[in-house]
């Protein structure tokens, strides 16, 4: 079982503490650090928040979002073993031929480390402020992936899309990796039908084991309809009410077909956070991880 460090940018927002995160992280078994995106937080929200039962995003206004990609590069120096993703990015707001660009540049600086873990976006009013149009965001979001893939995939490459277009063009550096690993976050049919397409993971936010089991057995069954080996589409699950129990929680989600637990940040948030860090990777993740 892989463990990853989700939201980990969002607790540790200074050098000292990020360093410290990272290291410690590192130290005790985790495979991966992850960083979350929101660009602002609107003071009104009338935007559904898909992952709570009252519709509310977990956080203050001055909760602490850092640019993931910002983040990851000083993670990239401060933990040189460990991969490096997003959790979420929220491509359909982004420049893509920019994104493309610091993307394969993260790669480069991390020797090939880079995973993007994406969603299409669930607050209305962010893309308001933001100047994007909310309207037809994932074929928005399909698009721009196919045009950061051309662009990773050699120099003098063109694109023809409906959202996307540009002659002949380079973009270099490209990835250490092939092409970077592609992660789609969400919940709904669409985001099923996302990574059965084009994905090389799936990252769900429900976390009872059992609606988590039944969404895998959707994407598999959505895979195996689309002709794709439902094995290659990695399971990636938030860890949250298996932290009462945590070991059990570990080997119930490996049983339903996780093959990496993401926990959040926020556990290890504020004082003493760095050595709740390292007791819960000493004794969850060294026994687990492999």
């Amino acid at each position: 079982m892989k463990f990853g460090l989700a939201f980990a940018s969002s607790i540790a927002i200074d050098q000292a503490t990020a360093f410290d995160v990272c290291r410690t992280a590192a130290s005790v078994g985790f495979e991966s650090l992850w960083g979350g995106e929101h660009v602002i937080l609107p003071s009104d929200i009338q935007s559904r928040y898909p992952y709570t039962a009252d519709g509310k995003i977990p956080a203050e206004p001055d909760t602490p979002i850092p640019d993931p990609l910002i983040w990851l590069a000083f993670a990239a120096a401060a933990a040189p073993g460990l991969r490096l993703g997003t959790c979420i990015l929220i491509v359909p707001q982004r420049n893509p031929l920019v994104l493309a660009k610091e993307l394969a540049t993260l790669d480069q600086l991390s020797g090939g480390r880079v995973e993007l873990g994406l969603g299409v976006g669930w607050l209305r009013e962010e893309f308001d402020a933001l100047g994007v149009p909310w309207e037809r965001r994932g074929a928005r979001n399909d698009e721009y992936i196919e045009a950061m893939r051309v662009l990773w995939s050699g120099p003098e490459v063109e694109f023809h899309g409906e959202f996307v277009d540009f002659p002949k063009v380079t973009c270099s550096p490209r990835p250490v990796q092939p092409t970077i690993p592609i992660l789609v976050g969400g919940d709904t049919e669409a985001a099923i039908q996302r990574a059965v397409r084009l994905a090389d993971g799936y990252f769900p936010g429900e976390g009872d084991p059992e609606r988590l089991a039944a969404l895998i057995g959707r994407v598999r069954t959505a895979a195996e309809a689309a002709g794709r080996d439902p094995d290659s589409i990695e399971i990636n699950a938030m860890f949250g009410m298996q932290m009462a129990d945590p070991i059990n929680g570990a080997e119930q989600l490996a049983e339903i077909g996780v093959g990496r637990i993401m926990v959040p940040g926020f556990f290890f948030a504020g004082p003493g956070g760095v050595e709740r860090l390292a007791e819960f990777g000493e004794r969850v993740v060294q026994p687990l991880a492999g």
